[in-house]
């Protein structure tokens, strides 16, 4: 008999045993085998200007096709295999050309090579309406493609868009919280000094304007809180070929120019002919010496948010000082 009971109490733990191999604590059979990443391969999708994409996985080769998006691309981390050439630079921005190595041209802004971008097999295109809304479809039948609505002004609405594109998010969630900061940061240092009202003045070969608000460098001082000249605190993008009639215009208590030279030192005269003229110097900001050439890449033509941090690097130099 107690042979009997002991070897029926073998074959109970034997069962026992043999359950918790199958599965029998209640737990998936797959417990113990690799699971995916959360996030990795999944598909998303991105609405922008003009509809719908869907993208199956994080991009590897992006293309992208405005300047100011190339900066949101290199603060993401993601450096594009394709871009279009920068406004000015051989071929790209002094700013930024140590990150552009070995990056593709394919074309400009307004003259995008599509046989450039197809010869480089991207899994992702980001554009702009404004610029390419014409080559949309031939763009996106290389690849998925994404286009921001348009340019000037407040470039983290594009930043955000472009940051979703590349399955970036919380990297970008982090850039424009340190710009953020940094915005708060330069006004508490200022704290008096924003009561001066900001002029901004832009030479070119065959126009000078006066910049308003709804644009790059008009956003951030905005943003900081500066005040500007009445005619110049205006929601819109510029005044456009004045006339030195309008000189008086420029007064403030501190002036910002920047010259968008193309090489032939044409834009360079326009500005020398009316910083000189007698009615720029009797400007009561020229005769206390406030006014300050600025870089025409960092506080206009980049436009994006590395230019934007340079630009604030040059506005705590200069009231600084």
């Amino acid at each position: 008999m107690k042979n009997i009971k002991y070897i029926f109490s073998i074959m109970a733990i034997f069962a026992v045993l043999l359950l918790a191999a199958c599965g029998g604590n209640g737990k998936d059979n797959s417990e113990g085998k690799e699971q995916p990443k959360t996030g990795e391969n999944q598909s998303y999708t991105v609405e922008h200007a003009m509809g719908t994409t869907t993208l199956e996985k994080t991009p590897e080769r992006v293309v992208i096709l405005t300047n100011e998006g190339t900066e949101a691309l290199l603060a993401l981390g993601v450096k594009p295999v394709g871009a279009v050439q920068s406004w000015t630079g051989d071929p790209w921005y002094d700013h930024i050309k140590e990150d552009m190595q070995d990056t593709k041209v394919v074309g400009v802004e307004s003259q995008v090579n599509v046989e450039a971008i197809a010869a480089l097999k991207p899994d992702l295109i980001i554009g702009n309406k404004m610029r390419q809304e014409a080559i949309y479809e031939q763009l996106n039948a290389i690849a998925p493609t994404v286009f921001a609505e348009t340019l000037r002004g407040d470039w983290k609405q594009n930043f955000e868009l472009y940051a979703k594109a590349v399955d970036k998010e919380e990297k970008g969630k982090e850039v424009l919280a340190d710009y953020g900061k940094r915005i708060e940061d330069i006004k508490g240092t200022l704290g008096d000094k924003l009561n001066m009202k900001v002029s901004m003045v832009r030479f070119m070969a065959g126009d000078v304007r006066i910049y308003h608000k709804d644009t790059f460098s008009g956003v951030i001082l905005e943003e900081i809180g500066f005040a500007r000249p009445e005619s110049q605190d205006v929601d819109d993008f510029a005044e456009k070929n004045v006339t030195k009639e309008r000189i008086p215009a420029m007064d403030g208590d501190i002036l910002f120019y920047f010259t968008y030279e193309e090489g032939d030192g044409k834009a360079s005269q326009v500005e020398k002919q009316w910083i000189e003229d007698p009615l720029f110097k009797n400007l009561e900001v020229a005769k206390s010496g406030n006014v300050h050439k600025v870089s025409d890449t960092i506080w206009n033509t980049a436009g994006g948010v590395i230019a934007a941090n340079l630009m604030l690097d040059d506005i705590e130099k200069i009231f600084a000082g």
